[in-house]
């Protein structure tokens, strides 16, 4: 019976060893199968060239691994491995290819946060990763990535492991290794590199878009002061050199020519690439990128932020206010239904400044942001025929002693008003009331539903436009109009094909409900009332339905013009980087409404002609402008506008009597 019972217990012990075995080696094999021979480090090159195609088939940009100048460990200047080592892996030396503790460390994080946050890749992981793996975040990618590291450490020093990652890993603006970042970058070669200049180089590889001083000089200094930092806590540099480092100036090289067409545009595709993909998959392997630009509309805005400029320049040189920098603009248009991205201008000039206005300047919108506030009363049963009182108001802040008094931007008090007035006028004062009656939070909700991602203030000023926001984000919030309450996320490349012509990656389409039909119908109707009769006025030479609002901030810092037809959304904002005056009267409507007038006249020459779709929930109705009520005969101010059904107005303009808002 003993015996017996032996015999059971050996057996399922030596079943379940093998079934643990046999997962185990499964798993592995399944991990494993595919791995690449680590030989291929030595004779890895760049291969291909990947093109970069507009809608329309017009070649933009070529991407390629041009700028990779291979050079020995002994001349790379030991301040820059040091600052590598410090900055990206600092137990490099002791590990066999895998940091234990800092995977622990990074899984603690992922846990706590429920996403993958820290990698924890060692410098031998991330040669292996960008050699031969994708950059996307998985478990099996991990171990893969490990595996490939422990066969790295096996057949190479760690002197020759840190040679290969040095001329092989990514610093961004297609410079592969070291030589090219340094030529990039600074003009010279590697090793004549100061600290500061190694310490901002080594900055890059964590995040090569973000942190590159061609894309965004205060964040690759703040980058650089985190590795100087790093430096000096591990006693590689002192706490002199650190501080003499960390207040360097920037002394970038001057720009070479860029063989592109819609520079900005193809650095914002080649940023999104870069995330999605990888640089080593993106710069090397031959890719066919269809992007969603169109180029004959490219070359609209261009032409008409260039020629906006030149006038604005002229008119700031003759006030004596052009200075040592010249203004700036920025141009977004989208495919009103899909939400592509049609055209994009982020300045006056690329090789400038490869600073992208349109994307990642955070600039304050001024009344532009005023028709989400008025969506949001439409959503929330106001009507544009309600009434609101245009007169001196003071609103009490969170303490005592707190006042704040809105002015509007003519200084002037119109009185009683209907919605539709007040914002084809643009009228402040209205704004803020309204405002004040829907609860800033609800407004706030309402504008991130439509498509602002920049985070909001939730008080009554953002009813002027007092947070800051990308033209970008702002352009795709008014899309939400004449695409029917649908707010769609922008997006910039249709799909991306390998070198045997394979569809690898493709968007993923973001959308949502923003607003009702009825509501988008009815802010539209709003809209067109600023072009038709309001501060956008100008625009009704184009001679097509268009809709539109002008945003001016104070003193004159920023001016936009944001508006639609029927099928193509399209925004302007003209400023100073310095955030100084374009001076005085450079309004929304004088200098960013003539830029996109000059761009939809070209856009819409050769388009057929479309009206603004109406929903069935709405119904025409014509009123008396002044009062709101229906218009009789003898009304001289009547206007046909949009209700939501059974919202329309009962009693005629001769009645005395007033329905709406009343003292709101």
């Amino acid at each position: 019976m003993i015996f017996s019972r032996r015999r059971v217990i050996y057996i399922v012990l030596l079943f379940g060893t093998a079934v643990i075995g046999g997962v185990i080696g499964g798993f592995f094999l399944a991990v494993t199968h595919d791995l690449p021979q680590i030989q291929a480090l030595e004779s890895f090159r760049p291969a291909a060239v990947t093109r970069i195609y507009s809608a329309d088939k017009e070649l933009l940009a070529e991407l390629y691994t041009q700028k990779r100048v291979p050079v020995q460990l002994k001349i790379i200047p030991d301040h820059l491995k040091q600052a590598i080592i410090a900055t990206e892996d600092r137990q490099f030396r002791e590990h066999a290819g895998v940091d234990l503790r800092g995977i622990v460390r990074a899984i603690i994080t992922d846990i706590k946060v429920g996403q993958f946050v820290q990698g924890a890749s060692t410098i031998t992981q991330q040669l292996a990763r960008t050699l031969f793996l994708s950059p996307r975040k998985s478990i099996v990618r991990k171990l893969k990535e490990a595996f490939l590291a422990f066969q790295i450490e096996r057949r190479y020093t760690k002197d020759e492991i840190l040679e290969l990652y040095l001329n092989q890993v990514y610093f961004g603006s297609g410079a592969y290794g070291v030589e090219a970042a340094s030529q990039t970058f600074f003009g010279k070669p590697v090793n004549d590199l100061t600290l500061a200049e190694c310490a901002l180089i080594a900055g890059m590889p964590k995040s090569p878009s973000r942190y590159s001083p061609l894309v965004n000089e205060s964040l690759a200094l703040k980058r650089r002061s985190v590795v100087l930092k790093q430096m000096a806590r591990n006693g590689v540099i002192t706490q002199a050199q650190f501080m003499n480092a960390k207040s360097a100036p920037l002394s970038l090289a001057k720009g070479q020519s860029v063989p592109m067409k819609a520079p900005y545009f193809v650095a914002y595709v080649r940023n999104l690439l870069e995330k999605e993909l990888g640089g080593a998959r993106l710069y090397r392997t031959g890719l066919t990128v269809y992007t969603t630009l169109n180029y004959k509309m490219q070359e609209a805005a261009e032409q008409a932020v260039a020629k906006g400029l030149e006038q604005l320049s002229t008119r700031m040189n003759k006030r004596g206010l052009l200075k040592s920098e010249s203004p700036q603009a920025a141009l977004i248009s989208l495919d009103a239904k899909q939400g592509s991205i049609l055209a994009m201008v982020g300045g006056r000039d690329f090789q400038g400044s490869s600073f992208n206005r349109a994307t990642m300047a955070r600039r304050q919108p001024g009344s532009a942001f005023k028709p989400l506030i008025y969506a949001c009363a439409m959503e929330h049963n106001f009507a544009q025929n309600d009434i609101i009182w245009d007169a001196p108001v003071v609103f009490r802040g969170a303490k005592e002693d707190q006042e704040w008094t809105p002015k509007n931007f003519s200084g002037k008090f119109r009185g009683e008003m209907t919605l539709r007035q007040a914002l084809a006028v643009s009228q402040n004062i209205p704004a803020v009331k309204l405002l004040d009656k829907l609860g800033s939070s609800t407004a706030v909700q309402w504008a991130y539903k439509m498509g602002i991602e920049s985070p909001l203030q939730s008080n009554l000023s953002l009813a002027l436009g007092t947070s800051d926001v990308t033209l970008l984000e702002l352009t795709a919030a008014y899309a939400v109009f004449p695409n029917g309450g649908v707010a769609i996320r922008p997006f910039a490349i249709l799909e991306v094909l390998d070198e045997e012509g394979r569809s690898i990656w493709r968007p993923k389409l973001h959308m949502r409900t923003a607003v009702s039909p009825e509501t988008a119908a009815i802010v539209t109707d709003m809209l067109q009332a600023v072009v038709q009769s309001g501060t956008g006025k100008a625009a009704n030479s184009i001679g097509r339905p268009l809709a539109g609002k002008t945003g001016t901030t104070d003193t004159y810092k920023d001016a936009l013009f944001v508006g639609f037809s029927p099928t193509t959304v399209a925004g302007v904002w003209v400023g100073l980087d310095r955030y100084e005056t374009l001076g005085s009267n450079e309004t929304g409507a004088r200098a960013a409404l003539p830029i996109w007038i000059d761009f939809m006249e070209q856009v819409l020459a050769d388009s057929p002609y479309h009206d603004f779709s109406l929903p069935e929930g709405v119904v025409k109705v014509r009123i008396d402008a002044e009062s709101g009520l229906f218009a009789s005969e003898i009304c001289p101010n009547a206007v046909t506008v949009l209700f939501k059904k059974g919202t329309e107005p009962k009693q005629y303009c001769r009645h005395a009597s007033v329905v709406g808002l009343g003292g709101l």
